[in-house]
């Protein structure tokens, strides 16, 4: 652990003042002061607000950014500080807590996850790579913005659509109830891709693209993926029957769809999505309407180093 007092940010999730990881932030700010870090403490009542606040914190260059939650914390974090000096660092509260996961951060243990974050403090950040997104947002302008997991776009985006607009049940329960839902629905996408320059035109099911590895709580949606090799894992999954989906759907937790003939993995660095009618989900927030524009950025993001 570094014996030196840094100044560090901490963003506290918007929604955390109820349920398992309500104690969490307020647990991370008081760690930190006690081994004597200088902390600013973030805590708004949205998720805009926040941003702004984090705009003004990253901008007089603290020595980290600690965000504390789930996915959409980290994809908050993500576009903050990407392409900046200022590291990021992470301790998981949320429900699907997939960039923990693939960073080897302990995702059900806050005090491991703790002690995990002040001991990274005192060794030099790792650089990661990160996708940029291109689009025209709901306002109708030109929008840029970052994703440090993955990026979705079709039947998994769905599912977030139908899941967002659910009250109830909170947690992970309610993806699944989506999930039902909008099976009972399912039907042909087409889409037309542009992989580095290569245009693909297929009917398919959902397309993602990962840097990382899994999304929705450990799906291994691109289980080869790699955080730094300056590439994106594009999944690409043709039509599928109820029934086929559901059997195929099981795997996703241990990554082996991908050896379905229906399943197939490009990597590129520069991708395009067509399809009418969708919306792209990324580290499990909004983007937008398609089309998109995506592109792999190297060493966009530094990030603390949790390895041990």
């Amino acid at each position: 652990m570094t014996s030196t007092s840094l100044r560090l940010v901490v963003a506290i999730n918007p929604t955390a003042s109820f349920g398992k990881g309500r104690d969490v932030g307020p647990a991370v700010v008081q760690t930190l002061r006690a081994v004597g870090h200088d902390v600013t403490s973030l805590q708004e009542p949205d998720f805009e607000q926040l941003m702004e606040s984090g705009r003004w914190a990253v901008a007089s260059k603290p020595d980290a950014l600690i965000v504390v939650g789930g996915d959409g914390m980290v994809n908050l974090g993500a576009n903050l500080v990407a392409k900046t000096r200022v590291p990021l660092g992470i301790v998981p509260s949320g429900t699907g807590n997939d960039m923990a996961r693939g960073l080897g951060i302990p995702f059900d243990n806050t005090e491991a996850a703790i002690r995990a974050l002040v001991d990274a403090l005192g060794r030099a950040p790792r650089s990661v790579d990160a996708g940029r997104v291109h689009l025209v947002d709901d306002d109708g302008a030109r929008a840029e913005r970052w994703f440090a997991c993955v990026l979705s776009a079709g039947f998994d985006a769905i599912v977030n659509e139908r899941a967002n607009r659910m009250r109830r049940p909170r947690g992970a329960s309610r993806y699944m109830i989506a999930l039902g839902l909008e099976l009972a629905r399912l039907k042909p996408i087409h889409y037309r891709l542009e992989l580095d320059g290569e245009v693909l035109e297929t009917t398919g099911a959902l397309i993602s693209v990962g840097n990382n590895v899994s999304l929705g709580g450990g799906m291994k949606v691109t289980p080869d993926a790699q955080l730094d090799d300056g590439l994106l894992d594009v999944l690409v999954v043709k039509a599928l029957s109820r029934v086929s989906f559901l059997r195929i759907f099981p795997r996703v937790f241990e990554g082996t769809h991908v050896t379905d003939p229906r399943v197939s993995i490009h990597r590129a660095k520069r991708i395009r999505i067509e399809a009418d009618g969708l919306v792209a989900y990324a580290d499990g927030e909004r983007f937008g309407t398609l089309p998109i524009d995506i592109e792999v950025v190297p060493n966009a993001l530094r990030l603390l180093d949790t390895r041990a």
